[in-house]
């Protein structure tokens, strides 16, 4: 997913209820929180250019990479389900398994 097709998704109300939610008062999910992470990081430096990444930037991105493909292993029916928890999980973890 592309920044804008992310903010988007992370907007709708089907994003908020996909995946477990932080250890705060907020309510966020941590997939949900992740999401904004990835749009910051896709805006900042949309050409991915290696040298502009922030020193946080890499460990979060190595941190969705790997959440996307355990999840992607374990769950045959993120692409099967579109509406399907799993699939709205890795939607806010900025992967659509309906585009993969």
């Amino acid at each position: 997913m592309d920044s804008d097709e992310l903010e988007a998704w992370l907007k709708e109300e089907d994003s908020a209820g996909a995946g477990w939610k932080k250890a705060d008062e907020t309510g966020e999910t941590i997939g949900h929180e992740s999401g904004r992470m990835i749009v910051e990081i896709l805006k900042r430096n949309p050409s991915r250019d290696p040298e502009k990444y922030d020193e946080e930037d890499i460990p979060h991105m190595r941190k969705v990479v790997a959440y996307c493909k355990r999840h992607l292993a374990q769950e045959g029916k993120a692409k099967q389900d579109p509406d399907s928890k799993s699939a709205r999980s890795l939607k806010n973890w900025g992967h659509n398994p309906q585009k993969a």
